[in-house]
């Protein structure tokens, strides 16, 4: 499982403004809209088009991307 967040730290609004904000709001259409987490390949799916949008490498070196990844335990998930 993969958890996938908003990284508040990153300033860049350029990867939302370019096409990051429609693709954010697709995968967390029915979640609280800052976080969510999905198995390993729909995360991972994902990710390759986020990183195809540019700005996604436009933050600081604490935090390089406008959205984190954590991997997460099965067992720490509410459904």
């Amino acid at each position: 499982m993969t958890r996938l967040s908003i990284d508040f730290e990153n300033p860049s609004k350029g990867w939302w403004q370019a096409g990051g904000q429609e693709l954010w709001d697709a995968i967390t259409e029915s979640f609280d809209g800052n976080s969510v987490v999905l198995d390993d390949r729909m995360a991972e799916s994902w990710l390759i088009s986020a990183r195809e949008i540019p700005g996604w490498d436009e933050g600081p070196e604490y935090a390089p991307h406008p959205i984190s990844v954590a991997e997460v335990d099965e067992f720490e998930v509410d459904y």
